[in-house]
């Protein structure tokens, strides 16, 4: 009796796990009943028949990663390089996933890889290096696009690492060497040239500045020597004036004018001026005393 019951507790225990299936978060279970698919069993508790329902897949419904190995690819100008390539996906129909295809991932490869060799052999070497986001784009429509009957959604595709042959890959960095070389060149030219574009402004500008200072300076020399000589002549006209008042106002008689001309005159003659103006007045005293200088030489000639 007991050995019926220990008996019974296992098939209970056979068939509660064989009815009973828990499913996790961002799962889903294909169950099949004699061997043809029945339903899609979700997040959570399921009940199925014993015996005759199974699980025939467990599918994530997270995205996911699938790395596509290496492949050598031929470019169109011939050069053979090595493209590793990393897919995202995410399955958006269990029942498609499971069966549509045997292998979703080894169907996503294989069409990676001959979707790869078909756009890059259309490009030439540098194009591949400077095209990353195109061939990306490309590869992912052309990925999306077949496997929708797959009920799989690619997401995005991206080119990890484009490897060329060692030999291209040296004459490469040469060529970039040389590059780096030739625009730090064009630079040095620039900031020369610059510098001396500068140094010729500054230079210019100072000498301006210079020129305008001298200007300046002789400007202002020949205005106070303007203004020295106006007051000299001032003043001398002034002292002409009080002479002449102080002579008017004594009434003096001819020859006194004389002389006090003749002592204008000798002034006048010391004067720094290369140019003597003698007034009219001034003629007569002179007149008078070449006569008198004259009369003196006969007196002498007489005496002897």
């Amino acid at each position: 009796m007991i050995v019926f019951f220990i008996i019974l507790l296992i098939i209970v225990v056979i068939v509660a796990v064989k009815t009973i299936k828990v499913v996790k978060q961002s799962e889903v279970y294909i169950i099949e009943r004699l061997g043809k698919f029945n339903k899609i069993a979700d997040a959570g508790l399921t009940i199925i028949i014993p015996f005759v329902d199974q699980v025939r897949s467990v599918v994530s419904l997270k995205q996911q990663t699938m790395d596509i190995p290496p492949q050598g690819v031929i470019t169109r100008d011939n050069v053979t390089i090595t493209i590793d390539t990393v897919v995202f996906y995410k399955i958006t129909d269990p029942a498609k996933a499971v069966y549509e295809i045997q292998s979703l991932k080894k169907g996503i490869e294989y069409l990676a890889i001959t979707t790869i060799r078909d756009i890059v052999g259309k490009m030439d070497l540098d194009s591949t290096f400077s095209s990353r986001d195109a061939i990306n784009n490309q590869l992912r429509l052309v990925l999306d696009e077949s496997t929708d009957q797959w009920g799989c959604k690619v997401d995005r595709v991206e080119i990890k690492d484009i490897t060329p042959p060692a030999d291209i890959r040296d004459a490469m960095e040469k060529q970039m060497n040389a590059e780096r070389n030739k625009r730090a060149a064009i630079l040095q030219a620039e900031g020369e040239k610059q510098s001396a574009i500068t140094i010729a402004e500054g230079r210019k500008e100072a000498a301006i500045l210079e020129a305008e200072a001298d200007r300046e300076s002789q400007i202002r020399r020949a205005a106070g020597e303007a203004e020295a000589i106006v007051k000299v002549a001032n003043a001398k006209a002034q002292e002409i004036q009080m002479v002449y008042e102080s002579i008017k106002n004594a009434n003096p008689d001819d020859k006194l004018v004389q002389l006090k001309s003749l002592e204008a005159l000798e002034a006048v003659a010391k004067g720094e001026a290369n140019k003597v103006f003698i007034p009219f007045e001034a003629t007569g005293a002179l007149s008078a005393l070449g006569a008198a200088s004259e009369i003196f030489a006969d007196g002498k000639k007489k005496d002897k």
